[in-house]
């Protein structure tokens, strides 16, 4: 039972891989990142922002709109791992839903989740690192 859930895992490990490196001008590291950010994503966001990112309504924001997710780069592991409590515009729409803070979440994960939603969702090509989240944790809150 232990083998067949490693075969399983790591066959899906692989075939994530390959369909992200298939997407124009991602590294093989930005591939595993983003892999790994998926099972993460579908863990501790999936339920609020959807499966493709594009929210829930008027509850909750979207994960598409790449002008937020560049302007509010350095913020957005302090949302993770802190949560938010404040209005936000994403997309031309006011959300003013709280964001519940997922504690648990190591920088390494807010790491892959940032990487998976930025290149899946955004348009970027590039990982979000360990450094850039350690650098976004300790941005002082309004």
């Amino acid at each position: 039972m232990h083998n067949t859930k490693f075969t399983i895992t790591g066959i899906t490990i692989v075939v994530l891989a390959i369909v992200f490196a298939c997407q124009p001008k991602l590294s093989i590291k930005t591939a595993q990142y983003a892999t790994n950010g998926q099972k993460l994503y579908i863990t501790h966001c999936q339920n609020c922002h959807g499966a493709k990112g594009d929210g829930l309504g008027t509850l909750y924001p979207p994960l598409t709109d790449t002008a937020y997710l560049s302007k509010n780069r350095a913020k957005l592991p302090r949302i993770i791992k802190y949560g938010m409590n404040e209005t936000i515009l994403v997309g031309g729409h006011e959300y003013t839903g709280p964001m519940p803070p997922l504690p648990s979440l190591t920088e390494i994960d807010i790491a892959y989740i940032l990487t998976y939603v930025t290149t899946k969702f955004g348009q970027d090509t590039e990982i979000y690192s360990e450094q850039e989240v350690r650098k976004g944790l300790s941005i002082p809150t309004k």
